[in-house]
């Protein structure tokens, strides 16, 4: 996989809006000017909003190929380093057809969103480019008051320095407050709680590696068949990330979207499951149940699985570099990276 330089400050930025729109309604905006202040101040970074980006949510859904364009041209754009996703939504599939992998392949750029980016973190995998699996605009960097330590720290560690061996450890508090997005509650600070459980090993022994992929379980079922979704023997010894979205998908849910993975094969090829934390720890116990219940089904009951990770819908939102090499010390309850997320930027 080519990975993209690590950032710098100065390094220009673009936002784009490849689902959801909703960054450029009228009664959203402000949370665009909160993160681009942050994204200036705290990192450095010169913002460049691409032309559609903040055309609003009735246009953007609208105009598929304005959005794929907006991607292509930060694509091409040599001035600009790095792509962050203003948020998801549910119909980044829709820009598919107008991907270029070529050109993707031949200007790698760090790459970042979660949720329903699924679809284009899986656009990068094809055209074989790193790219992660973490903060959007309108959420992690556009967060009330202040930005949340761990995911701030994530951004500094992984984005912007050497991450050769690095760990991936589990945030001492999380977040089930919701603060509604509205002007009136920008000074309204979320309220934090500890962490209770961290890291828990639901199946498995040993020391896994492989290089991760994957993203939100609710996406798979409008990707899976289509170009981006790679064939069953392309995920021998992959380690596989699986969250949850907001929409808290019932256990019975969860049950399909595996049952889907298991069906494929893909479960007996996998090296190790990465499970997020579910958002505002919805269904957790049944949710354990669930993937146990799918391991002995498919007979692969020994499948490394660590769950309640920090990435994706739940707060706090880490990184996770999507097609480098981690380890899983299952014994430890570890999380690390085997190489640099980053290409080392030479002087």
């Amino acid at each position: 996989m080519i990975k993209p330089n690590q950032l710098k400050k100065g390094d220009k930025v673009a936002i784009v809006s490849l689902s959801w729109g909703g960054l450029g309604d009228q009664e959203l905006i402000h949370k665009y000017y909160i993160a681009k202040e942050r994204l200036e101040r705290d990192f450095g970074l010169e913002v460049v909003v691409m032309p559609h980006a903040l055309k609003g949510s009735d246009f953007v859904y609208n105009h598929p190929e304005l959005r794929a364009k907006d991607f292509m041209d930060a694509i091409k754009d040599k001035t600009i380093k790095a792509i962050f996703c203003a948020i998801g939504g549910s119909d980044s599939v829709r820009i598919l057809p107008y991907m270029d992998y070529d050109v993707i392949r031949n200007n790698p750029k760090v790459f970042m969103g979660y949720s329903d980016t699924t679809v284009s973190h899986f656009v990068m995998n094809k055209a074989g480019v790193v790219s992660y699996y973490g903060p959007s605009i309108m959420c992690e960097f556009g967060e009330y008051v202040k930005m949340i330590d761990y995911t701030e720290n994530a951004v500094q560690n992984i984005l912007f320095t050497n991450t050769d061996e690095y760990f991936v450890y589990s945030s001492d508090e999380w977040s089930n407050d919701s603060v509604k997005w509205r002007e009136e509650n920008i000074n309204v600070q979320r309220k934090m709680i500890p962490e209770e459980h961290h890291y828990e090993v639901l199946s498995g022994t040993g020391v896994v590696t492989g290089e991760l992929l994957g993203g939100c379980l609710d996406v798979f079922p409008m990707i899976v068949g289509t170009d981006i979704w790679p064939k069953t023997d392309e995920l021998e010894g992959k380690i596989l990330l699986l969250e949850t979205s907001e929409d808290k998908p019932s256990p019975d849910y969860v049950l399909y979207y595996l049952r889907n993975l298991g069906a494929q094969g893909i479960l007996n090829k996998i090296n190790g499951i990465i499970v997020g934390k579910p958002k505002e720890e919805a269904f957790y116990e049944e949710y354990k149940e669930v993937y146990l219940t799918v391991l002995k089904e498919f007979n692969c009951e020994g499948l490394p699985i660590v769950y309640n990770v920090n990435i994706g819908h739940a707060i706090p939102n880490g990184i996770l570099p999507l097609g480098i090499k981690y380890e899983i010390n299952i014994e430890e309850k570890t999380i690390r990276f085997l190489e640099s997320a980053t290409a080392e930027i030479c002087d």
